[in-house]
C-alpha cells in the first residue's frame, strides 16, 4: 500500500474516532475499513504509526491480551485533522521533494562550447580516443581480411581432391585404360583374323 493511502487511512481512522464519544474495539477499524483485503495486524501497525507520530492523538486502553484493544479520541486529535491530518503532511513533504528535485534538475548546464573545451583540454580522454579509434580500425581490417579470403576460398581458389579419393580416380583411369587396351586388341586379332582368311 502506497503513503498516500496510508495517510488517508490513518486520518480515516481518527475521524472515525471522533464521530464516537466513546472508546471503540480496533477491531471496528478492521471491519469498517480494511476487512477482508487486509489484517488485523495492519490496523494496529498504522494506530502505531499514528501514536508514534504523536501519542496525545488517540486514548489506547489495553485488554484481552492486546497492547492496543480500546481507542478513543482526544482533544488533540480535532486539532491535528484541523490543521490538515497525515495527508496535508504527505502532501507537503511531496511539495519539498518536487522543490528539492526542480531544483536539481535546473543547476546550471555546460554549454556547447565549455564541454568542447573540457574535452579538448583532458589528455585522457585524447589518448582513450586515439586508442579506440586504432581498436576500431584493427577490427575493421581483421573483419575485411577475413571475408576476403573466404571470397578467395569460395569462389577463386580451385577444390583440391583428398589423396585417397586421387588414388582412387587414377585406379579407375587404369582399368578403364586396360579394358580399352584389351578391346582394342581384341579386336586387332579380329581384324588380322580376317585379313589372314582374305589373304588365303
Amino acid at each position: 500500500m502506497s503513503e498516500f493511502f496510508k495517510a488517508e487511512l490513518k486520518d480515516r481512522f481518527l475521524e472515525y474516532a471522533l464521530e464516537r464519544s466513546d472508546y471503540f474495539e480496533i477491531q471496528t477499524l478492521y471491519d469498517e475499513f480494511l476487512r477482508p483485503n487486509y489484517s488485523l495486524q495492519f490496523v494496529e501497525k498504522l494506530v502505531r504509526e499514528i501514536l508514534d507520530y504523536d501519542p496525545n492523538l488517540m486514548d489506547v486502553m489495553s485488554g484481552n491480551g492486546m497492547e492496543m484493544f480500546m481507542l478513543a479520541s482526544t482533544p488533540s486529535t480535532q486539532d491535528f485533522l484541523d490543521e490538515g491530518g497525515f495527508m496535508d503532511m504527505y502532501v507537503k513533504e511531496e511539495e519539498k521533494w518536487d522543490v528539492f528535485l526542480d531544483q536539481l534538475s535546473s543547476t546550471r548546464k555546460l554549454t556547447k562550447d565549455e564541454k568542447k573545451l573540457i574535452k579538448k583540454s583532458n589528455p585522457v580522454l585524447k589518448r582513450e580516443k586515439t586508442l579506440l579509434i586504432l581498436l576500431i580500425s584493427a577490427i575493421t581490417i581483421s573483419f575485411l581480411f577475413t571475408l576476403a579470403s573466404i571470397f578467395k576460398e569460395t569462389l577463386l581458389e580451385p577444390d583440391y581432391v583428398p589423396a585417397d579419393e586421387f588414388e582412387r580416380k587414377i585406379q579407375q583411369l587404369q582399368e578403364q585404360y586396360i579394358q580399352e587396351n584389351q578391346r582394342l586388341q581384341s579386336e586387332l586379332k579380329q581384324a588380322e583374323r580376317a585379313l589372314d582368311s582374305l589373304t588365303k
